[in-house]
């Protein structure tokens, strides 16, 4: 059985050209999709994860210019290839400079069409489509354009060594986004190993990341090879970089600079193969004004950068994510899969969701386990979203959000003052302004009217 290539979307309000072209490529093997506007071609986007868009140039309504203009907007690395009866020199260089992979002139040869059509495919990352070519991707459940433009470059990127920073809020998917370069990429036969930099004490952070030897601290037993040496070969992804301590940035770079680890209490240098994938949910940039985060580090991680978009700004997957879940949850608990009422969906849909993904799990989770019937009520999802706001959380989570309303009460009762809040905590100044940055709180916004006036 011959594969099918991968998916073009094809777009031209003349349907016998339709046609031709749609059996031509149908006839090389490639899943051919038609829309005979641009409007139809943006509604088919929707739906579909087309790898190129082939596009008329002269159409009633939106023409072949301005489709390729909202298509580049929203999904930037997907490419687009122009016909047209109308072609001149001009034409092909104002498009490819505005980013148009190829512009062909009609009647064109059917060779040239196929030639064009593999080169931009390769460009978009890869010719194939089905089966083990998507298994990178499968943990992943999404038709959302921002999650496939994301997934778009993820595939891009994955094809280098490149180091890889991933902005999203928590519970938005930074690991599992992290785990899909890494089945991309060269590396995948090799180790994927995760580590939270804001979960773990400094002191062990440092042993965790680059060993120790033995004996190097009291409780050392044993000499220990850290993540850098466990996942030689492969991917080490390092999430919250943004929390990890200055003292241990110097170190990172060091070895990112060196390709080298030195493990704790030893003296000898260790090579590394490693590709590093970073995440966090701060504003690094802010960070590095405020002091917590060295610039160099920074650019060292941030070759290359990936935002995922929060669920709230996502809601079209939140019903493919909920039947996902519920398959899921059915296996585990060895239930009967269930389905969620139109009005308990609605709930669903229009929820604020500040946990993003792993909220909507949870909520789904505790909904199957507390029906008796096959269809989850509107009922039960109301009150898991109500009672989600007071859910168990981990223990960094718990403590990070202590620490916000203990800095936020003491400035209240301080109106701002640093000295006398910094007193209060037995803290020094210094490490004081540290905690306020890290929690993106300004004294300022505690100062009475009084106390700015004088």
């Amino acid at each position: 059985m011959t594969e099918v290539k991968a998916p073009i979307l094809l777009v031209d309000d003349d349907r016998d050209i339709l046609k031709l072209i749609s059996l031509r490529l149908t006839a090389a093997g490639y899943a051919v999709q038609t829309a005979e506007s641009g409007a139809q071609a943006l509604a088919q986007l929707a739906l579909a994860r087309p790898r190129l868009v082939i596009t008329d140039l002269r159409m009633e309504g939106m023409d072949g210019m301005a489709l390729f203009d909202r298509i580049h907007s929203a999904m930037p690395t997907l490419p687009v290839i122009i016909l047209t009866a109308h072609g001149t020199i001009p034409d092909a260089v104002a498009a490819t400079q505005r980013g148009v992979f190829s512009f062909l002139t009609k009647p064109f040869d059917g060779k040239d069409l196929l030639a064009q059509v593999e080169q931009a495919l390769k460009f978009s990352g890869g010719t194939e489509t089905g089966g083990a070519s998507e298994a990178w991707r499968a943990a992943i459940v999404t038709r959302s354009q921002r999650m496939e433009e994301v997934l778009r470059q993820a595939k891009l990127v994955s094809g280098s060594d490149a180091s890889v920073l991933i902005y999203g809020e928590s519970g938005s998917g930074k690991e599992l986004l992290a785990q899909a370069i890494h089945l991309a990429s060269a590396r995948a036969k090799g180790p994927f190993m995760a580590v939270n930099c804001a979960a773990i004490p400094e002191h062990l952070l440092e042993s965790e990341l680059f060993g120790h030897a033995k004996g190097a601290f009291s409780g050392a037993i044993y000499a220990h090879r850290g993540l850098f040496q466990a996942a030689q070969g492969g991917t080490l992804f390092l999430d919250e970089i943004g929390d990890m301590p200055l003292s241990l940035q110097a170190k990172l770079l060091r070895s990112l600079q060196d390709r080298s680890v030195r493990p704790v209490g030893s003296t000898e240098m260790v090579p590394i193969n490693v590709r590093i994938i970073s995440a966090t949910h701060r504003d690094l940039s802010e960070s590095i004004r405020g002091g917590a985060f060295r610039p160099d580090l920074y650019y060292r991680l941030n070759v290359v950068s990936l935002a995922l978009p929060p669920l709230s700004e996502r809601r079209e997957d939140i019903p493919l994510l909920c039947a996902h879940f519920v398959e899921q949850l059915a296996v585990r608990y060895s239930k009967p899969a269930r389905t969620f009422s139109p009005e308990a969906m609605e709930l669903l849909v229009n929820a604020s969701w500040p946990g993003n993904v792993r909220q909507l799990l949870n909520v789904v989770e505790q909904t199957v386990a507390l029906s008796t019937s096959r269809v989850v009520p509107a009922s039960l999802v109301q009150q898991a979203l109500h009672d989600d706001n007071t859910m168990m959380v981990s223990l960094d989570e718990a403590r990070r959000a202590f620490e916000h309303d203990y800095l936020v009460r003491l400035l209240r009762a301080t109106e701002g003052n640093v000295t006398q809040a910094a007193r209060m905590a037995q803290r020094n100044r210094t490490e004081f302004y540290k905690l306020l940055q890290r929690h993106d709180l300004s004294p300022a916004l505690f100062k009475s009217e009084k106390a700015e006036k004088a």
